[in-house]
């Protein structure tokens, strides 16, 4: 049971950096500062991130016009959950 404690708190804390970037990088656009590379903010949404870029985009309103955001980030939601579902299942978590 540790072992799920554990990997649940590493993913929220991982979502909640993964929310801030995508709060952290409306708010450069906003300000004409340096910003994010979409190809970053993909990325950490595939690394397990889906989460946190999905409620990230909704509360920032920020990448929701993006269709590669609006259809890929929702879309790696659902590989993330399935990762963790297989994960659960093979590992007898």
């Amino acid at each position: 049971m540790n072992k799920i404690y554990l990997v649940v708190s590493i993913l929220g804390i991982w979502n909640i950096i993964v929310f801030c970037m995508y709060g952290i990088d409306k708010y450069k656009a906003k300000h004409n500062r340096q910003r994010i590379s979409e190809k970053a903010l993909l990325l950490v949404a595939a690394a397990m991130g889906g989460l946190g870029a999905l409620l990230g985009m909704c509360a920032f309103r920020h990448k929701t016009k993006h269709i590669k955001f609006k259809i890929g980030v929702p879309l790696l939601l659902i590989i993330n959950i399935a990762i963790v579902i297989l994960a659960a299942v093979y590992f007898g978590g």
